[in-house]
C-alpha cells in the first residue's frame, strides 16, 4: 500500500464551486478509483491550495489504468474549470509531495 500526498491549486473564487462539486462524487467515478487499487482519498484545503492524501495500491499502476479512461476524462475536464494547478499526468509520480518527516 502507498501513500501520497498530492498538491493542486484553485482558481481565484472557485472554493466553494469546489466544495459543492466534491459535496458527492460521481457513482462512476467513486467505482473507476476503487476498481484501480484506491482505498482512501481525502482533500484538504488551506485558502486556494489543495493537499490530497491518498491511499492506493500502486500509485504509478493506477495513474496508467484512469488517465484516458473516459470517466476520468471527464472528471478532469470539469476539474480543470476550478484548478489553477491541476494534476500533471506526464509525470509518474502526479503531483507527489515528498515525505520529509513523520513520527515515529
Amino acid at each position: 500500500m502507498e501513500r501520497v500526498a498530492l498538491h493542486t491549486r484553485l482558481k481565484i473564487g472557485k472554493e466553494s464551486d469546489y466544495e459543492r462539486v466534491h459535496a458527492a462524487i460521481p457513482a462512476e467515478l467513486d467505482a473507476l478509483l476503487r476498481a484501480n487499487g484506491v482505498k482512501s482519498w481525502r482533500i484538504y484545503r488551506s485558502g486556494r491550495d489543495l493537499f490530497h492524501f491518498v491511499e492506493v495500491e500502486s500509485c504509478a499502476a493506477f495513474l496508467q489504468a484512469v488517465e484516458k479512461h473516459p470517466v476520468n476524462v471527464a472528471w478532469q475536464s470539469r476539474m480543470a474549470d476550478l484548478l489553477e494547478v491541476t494534476h500533471d499526468y506526464s509525470n509518474p509520480s502526479g503531483n507527489a509531495l515528498p515525505l520529509v518527516w513523520a513520527l515515529p
